[in-house]
C-alpha cells in the first residue's frame, strides 16, 4: 500500500546551526524550512527531516544513506567538501574507503552529531 508515496527519513541532531551547515552546505541538500523541533531538507522526492534534541546517543549501523550513480565522483566530491569516510576494521576498502560488497559499493561517513550516513551504488 505505502509503495506510491515517498519516504521521509529522520535523524537527530544537537546543534542546528551546525546541522544546517553540513546538511546544506557540505551534502547539498536543499532546505526547506525551519521550525523549534525540526529542520526540513528536500533529497530528491525524500525529506530529510532533522529532528532538535538536546542530547542523544548515536548507533553505530548507518541511518541514512543515498544511492548514487558514479560513487567515485560522488565520493571524491564531498572529500573536497571536508567529508571524511569511515573506515572499519575487518572491511577490504580501497584508498577512498569504499567497500566492494556482494551487491554494490558503500562508503560511510558522519554527520557532525556522529550519525552514520553511506553512499551507495548497486548495479
Amino acid at each position: 500500500m505505502l509503495t506510491t508515496f515517498p519516504v521521509n527519513v529522520f535523524v537527530r541532531i544537537t546543534d542546528p546551526e551546525r546541522a544546517r551547515r553540513f546538511y546544506e552546505q557540505v551534502l547539498g541538500l536543499a532546505f526547506e524550512y525551519d521550525n523549534e523541533y525540526v529542520m526540513v531538507f528536500r533529497s530528491g522526492a525524500t525529506q530529510v527531516i532533522v529532528q532538535k534534541v538536546q542530547e542523544f546517543a548515536p548507533i553505530a549501523p548507518t541511518v541514512l544513506g543515498w544511492e548514487v550513480k558514479g560513487i567515485r565522483n560522488v565520493v571524491a566530491s564531498l572529500q573536497s567538501r571536508g567529508v571524511t569516510f569511515v573506515r572499519y576494521p575487518g572491511m577490504e576498502q580501497d584508498a577512498d574507503g569504499i567497500w566492494t560488497s556482494p551487491a554494490g559499493r558503500v562508503a560511510w561517513f558522519k554527520d557532525p552529531d556522529g550519525n552514520v550516513l553511506s553512499v551507495s551504488e548497486h548495479p
